[in-house]
């Protein structure tokens, strides 16, 4: 499972959709010792498509190149997502 995390430095909500990202995959890792799941971080600051295409909506969570969630992570949501594609 692909991961992307999109936001930019100094965004409040974008620490907070970090830490529930990390605690959420952390959790699932755990539980499903065979999945396996990588996250990238991209700045909209670097990249004037993405700050384009999601400068209002920041952070903004894909999963496998979907947007899945944006402004805050729900993470019931996302673990139920990610309990899906584990079982494929």
């Amino acid at each position: 499972m692909e991961l992307t995390l999109i936001g930019k430095p100094g965004c409040h909500l974008c620490d907070d959709a970090r830490d529930a990202v990390n605690r959420v995959v952390a959790d699932f890792e755990q539980r499903h010792a065979t999945a396996s799941v990588s996250l990238t971080e991209l700045n909209i600051l670097d990249d004037a498509e993405l700050a384009t295409r999601y400068s209002e909506e920041i952070p903004v969570l894909l999963i496998n190149g979907q947007v899945h969630n944006y402004w805050r992570i729900d993470e019931v949501r996302f673990t139920a997502a990610l309990n899906n594609l584990a079982k494929g």
